[in-house]
């Protein structure tokens, strides 16, 4: 059974800012695509849990911050940002 994975709207200004700052779009966008894909099969088992029930993923060149509601099977992408440039937002 798939889960449903909506991403907040600052996840998707931070992904919007990304994209349009990349020099590989392609590959911000292919990143973004496996997140996607792979939380919507099995988000308990991406990434890496943290206190108050968020985990953390990457999938190169993105890294997320997420939080699943399993009784509702949704994923929330909460934030987004790229590996390698700053640190995960707090």
């Amino acid at each position: 059974m798939k889960w449903t994975v909506l991403w907040k709207p600052r996840a998707e200004g931070q992904l919007a800012r990304i994209w349009l700052e990349a020099e590989d779009r392609q590959a911000v966008r292919a990143a973004a695509d496996r997140v996607d894909a792979e939380l919507s099969q099995a988000p308990m088992s991406v990434g890496e849990s943290r206190s108050g029930g968020v985990r953390v993923a990457f999938a190169t060149p993105l890294g997320v911050e997420l939080e699943v509601v399993e009784q509702d099977r949704v994923v929330y992408v909460l934030s987004v940002w790229r590996i390698g440039t700053r640190r995960k937002p707090g």
